[in-house]
């Protein structure tokens, strides 16, 4: 019987692996210049953690959660997204007790139980970042020109920041009724979801990417907005004008999550067919206390890296994310194939990486094989060099050929 990888996952093979790697090495990078330190939850949560935070209205909770009981009898669910195991942890570890602003972020799978399409997987990976306890608005624009400027400096070309507020929830609560006011006559017309969603979450209508063309005369919830509320977003977009963020206002933007207030955003691409945004987040100034921690603010964000390298792929952009290896040596004779395991597990320890051949192949064979492996250098040692403490150094690029002392060949290397 011959198996094979679950519908809607990857595996991710030598050769395309290191550009995840590089995408993750400037995500922790960034981090690092923002300030965000890392954290890593489980796989998997209480099923009611989602229920609670995500909303039971949404779509990941009313279709797409991969839910099972564990032998204790007890309803857990692979993480949807990181937002809610974040929230935990920093609730169950008291994180909220330190002086400063928290700012986290993570690196990580994430697991939904969809129809798999170009960029769509039912695993897939996130990088996030969340920060708690500001509700000052410069925070929202760190958090989006964090995301900015990480889609910039992988390269990505036409990438547009859509911003939005859904105010709070008094807000959205008297946004609410205009809005069925506007949408009950339709109510027919609409797609199955959007008719089991007018009347439990009506906001959630206005994100279907089916009938959207039927929207454009509905009522702006921007036009909702009090005071407190439009203070803030002007001040988020006058911080995103002073960084020189680009980015458009969408009043229809209201994401695919139950938890936001204030400020939300969104990423999007073309070029990666009708589902075009690469990720997006905004404010949760009630989830922390929504699932039993203090009152905190908070705000985060979410980038979906297989859509990040489905743009790189589709924008012909090349990472140069395969580091070629430092040097491959070649042993011709029994006494010099001893002399090689010492000296490439020396060169190893010294950080240079090197490779030598195990299959007892002929000196063109072993030169082909460093050619493949994109090496730098071959290193040749044969019974007289040995004799002499000596080694043949190759460059691969220009060819070069000289003679050094075996006991500094490192030094050549570096």
């Amino acid at each position: 019987m011959a198996f094979q990888k679950p519908t809607g996952t990857q595996d991710l093979l030598p050769g395309s692996v290191e550009k995840w790697q590089f995408i993750e090495e400037k995500a922790r990078d960034l981090c690092r210049r923002f300030n965000y330190r890392e954290i890593r939850t489980p796989l998997f949560e209480q099923t009611e953690l989602y229920v609670r935070g995500v909303g039971d209205t949404t779509d990941i909770v009313e279709k797409e959660m991969y839910t099972f009981n564990d032998k204790g009898n007890r309803s857990m669910t692979l993480r949807p997204e990181g937002t809610a195991g974040v929230v935990r942890a920093y609730v169950e570890n008291k994180i909220y007790g330190e002086p400063d602003v928290s700012k986290l972020y993570y690196i990580g799978p994430m697991f939904r139980y969809e129809r798999p399409q170009a960029g769509r997987y039912r695993q897939f990976h996130q990088f996030g970042i969340e920060a708690f306890g500001a509700t000052d608005p410069a925070i929202d624009a760190e958090v989006i020109s964090l995301g900015y400027q990480f889609c910039r400096e992988l390269g990505l070309q036409g990438v547009k920041v859509e911003v939005n507020s859904v105010g709070n929830p008094e807000i959205r609560e008297a946004f609410r009724e205009k809005l069925l006011t506007f949408l009950n006559p339709m109510r027919e017309s609409l797609c199955k979801d959007c008719q089991s969603r007018i009347d439990r979450n009506p906001m959630r209508v206005l994100d279907c990417k089916i009938d959207q063309d039927k929207f454009d005369d509905a009522p702006s919830i921007l036009d909702s907005l009090d005071e407190e509320c439009a203070s803030h977003f002007d001040k988020v977009k006058q911080h995103l004008d002073t960084m020189g963020v680009d980015y458009d206002v969408n009043p229809r933007l209201v994401r695919g999550l139950d938890y936001y207030t204030h400020t939300a955003f969104e990423f999007k691409a073309a070029g990666i067919g009708a589902i075009d945004t690469i990720g997006g987040g905004g404010r949760y100034n009630g989830l922390v206390s929504g699932i039993g921690g203090p009152d905190q603010p908070g705000i985060g964000i979410g980038i979906g890296l297989e859509r990040i390298l489905l743009i790189l792929e589709n924008q012909q952009i090349e990472l140069n994310a395969v580091k070629p290896l430092d040097v491959y040596l070649v042993a011709l004779g029994e006494a010099a194939e001893n002399e090689i395991t010492k000296h490439v597990f020396k060169l190893r320890q010294l950080g240079i990486s090197a490779e030598r051949d195990y299959l007892g192949r002929k000196m063109k064979a072993q030169m082909k094989s460093a050619d493949r492996l994109n090496a730098r250098y071959t290193a040749i040692l044969g019974d007289n060099e040995l004799e002499r403490g000596e080694i043949a150094l190759k460059s691969m690029e220009t060819g070069e050929q000289r003679t050094v002392k075996l006991d500094e060949l490192s030094q050549h290397l570096i």
